[in-house]
Formats: structure tokens, C-alpha cells, sequence
């Protein structure tokens, strides 16, 4: 669609550009992302089966993991077909009800899973903290409700996104320099004053990830104030082992978003190819981390998935 700068118009279609300056290698940079997609699904689906049937691991951490490893399952599935396909096959074109889609998707989603990892902060909190009470706080209900409250939050924080889209004219191109639909980056192609858009962007920001990133590393000093003052070594050892896998996953979720939001805002200095890298990494790596972190690292989740793969080897 032809670009204007006096007529303001709503394009039908938006053509992703993928990563500017590395289009030569698109091909090769598909084949890991590919690679990494297909482990993210394995590992959690593993993960979803796993504690489905296993009724022994019916306990609120684990339910906690499924609707963290349902939220990854669809975070990187709303965008790696689309970016594998723009890679290998050159299908840039990509419709503005589905561009829509696809950025309200990424921001709730990746909102909720910041939620579900806060819960399991929280449950490893009262775990270790409080123990005799863990049973009567976190029942079944508490779990649903807190779930549901999760959910509800995403959905309602980032649903005026797509209108805000809508309602925003285009003067200038229908060429988007990315590999998927990204809220800052359809902004700037807005002619209108977007000041009120940027504002609740770092709101809405603030009041997921920003407060869930406060809250959890709260949470995780007052568990390490309770490690320290255990009597036993081992006890302590064990603790903090648990406590070391919750931080790596909370790593890999938080360094890449922060990064990505801050450098829309603030790192005009940042190469674009740079931004867009981190960016496909924030979507692409942290559902096969969390799957392979959580699934490794629990005792239970792994010798269950041990005893499936040997069933069906022999």
C-alpha cells in the first residue's frame, strides 16, 4: 500500500520486514528459532501431561507450572509460525485485524506468565516461610481464584490496545521493521498524538511486570532471611536450591522484557536489528527455559518424565 503524508488512512495489510540488516541470513537464523519453538512445545506439553495425570503432583506449585506452560504454548505460538515462515518462505504480509490479534495476545499472555511466576514465588514463599499453614492458604479455591485473577488482569490491562490501534490514522508506510506485531512499534507509525498511548503503555507496564518483578524479589528476600536461619546446612542447601532455579527463570523473563521496553523508550541509540533480536529471544526463550528449569530441576516432574520415555523406549 503506497505511503502518504497528508491523507491519514487504515492499511488492510502490514508487510513485517523481519530483522533489518540480517535479511541474508534469515534463513539461517530460522533454523535455531525453529529448533528452540519445537523444544518450547515439547517441554511443556511434557510438562501439561505430566501433571495431568500424575495425581500425586495435584499440589498448588504444579498447577501454578501448567498455566505458566499453557501461557508459553501460546505466547510463542501467536508469533514464531508467522516469523518461520517469514524467514523461509518470504510471507511478510500479515492483516491489520490480525496484526491487532496478535499484539494484544503477546501483552496479556506475557503479562499473565508474569503472574504465574509470581504465584509460584508466592507458593514457595508460604512453602518455606510458613509451611504448617501451606495446605490451609493455598487450597484449591485460593488456586482457581488467584488463576482467574491472573487472567482477568492481562486481559482487561492490555484489551484497549487493539482500539487504541485502530483509532490511531497511518500517514506514513504499512512497512513494519519487525518480525511481529509490537505495540511501541505500531505507534510510531501513528500521525496522531500518541502521548496518552505511551503514558498507558508504561502503566500498564508498571502495573504487570514491573509490580510482579517488585513483589517477587520481595518475596525471595524474606525466603532467604528464612534459609539463613535454618539450623541445618543441608536444609539450607536444599532451600536455596530451589530457590536458585525460581531466579533463573525469573532472569530469563525479566532481562529480555525490560530490555525491550526500555529501549523503545530510552536506547534511541540502540541498532535496530539489536532491539528486534532481543525482542524474538523475549518470546522465544523463556517458555523452553521454564519447561526445561521446572522440569529438570523438580525431582517429581523429572522422574516421571524418565519413566514415560523409558515405557515407550522398550
Amino acid at each position: 500500500m503506497p505511503s502518504s503524508n497528508n491523507t491519514n488512512f487504515h492499511p488492510s495489510i502490514f508487510l513485517l520486514l523481519g530483522i533489518p540488516g540480517m535479511e541474508a541470513i534469515h534463513t539461517w537464523i530460522a533454523m535455531p528459532f525453529c529448533l528452540v519453538y519445537l523444544s518450547a512445545l515439547l517441554g511443556n506439553f511434557s510438562i501439561l501431561f505430566i501433571i495431568r495425570t500424575d495425581p500425586n503432583l495435584h499440589e498448588p506449585m504444579y498447577f501454578f507450572l501448567c498455566m505458566l506452560s499453557a501461557a508459553d504454548l501460546i505466547i510463542s505460538t501467536t508469533a514464531m509460525p508467522k516469523i518461520l515462515s517469514l524467514f523461509w518462505f518470504h510471507d511478510r504480509e500479515i492483516y491489520f485485524e490480525t496484526c491487532l490479534v496478535q499484539v494484544f495476545l503477546i501483552h496479556a499472555l506475557c503479562s499473565m506468565a508474569s503472574g504465574f511466576i509470581l504465584a509460584v514465588a508466592f507458593d514457595r514463599y508460604i512453602a518455606i516461610c510458613n509451611p504448617l499453614r501451606h495446605s490451609t492458604i493455598l487450597t484449591h479455591k485460593v488456586i482457581k481464584n488467584l488463576g482467574l485473577a491472573i487472567v482477568l488482569r492481562g486481559a482487561l490491562l492490555f484489551s484497549p490496545q487493539p482500539f487504541m490501534l485502530r483509532w490511531l490514522p497511518c500517514c506514513e508506510t504499512n512497512i513494519i521493521p519487525h518480525t511481529y506485531c509490537e505495540f511501541m512499534a505500531l505507534i510510531k507509525f501513528a500521525c496522531a498524538e500518541t502521548r496518552i498511548c505511551r503514558i498507558y503503555s508504561l502503566t500498564a507496564a508498571f502495573l504487570t511486570g514491573g509490580l510482579d518483578f517488585i513483589l517477587i524479589t520481595c518475596s525471595y528476600i524474606a525466603i532467604l532471611c528464612t534459609v539463613f536461619s535454618l539450623p541445618s546446612k543441608a536444609a539450607r542447601l536444599k532451600t536455596l536450591g530451589t530457590c536458585g532455579s525460581h531466579t533463573c527463570v525469573i532472569l530469563v523473563a525479566y532481562t529480555p522484557a525490560f530490555f525491550s521496553f526500555l529501549t523503545h523508550r530510552f536506547g534511541h541509540r540502540v541498532a535496530p536489528h539489536t532491539h528486534i533480536f532481543v525482542a524474538n529471544i523475549y518470546l522465544l526463550v523463556p517458555p523452553i527455559v521454564n519447561s526445561l528449569i521446572y522440569g529438570i530441576r523438580s525431582k517429581r516432574i523429572r522422574e516421571r518424565f524418565l519413566q514415560g520415555f523409558t515405557s515407550l523406549k522398550f
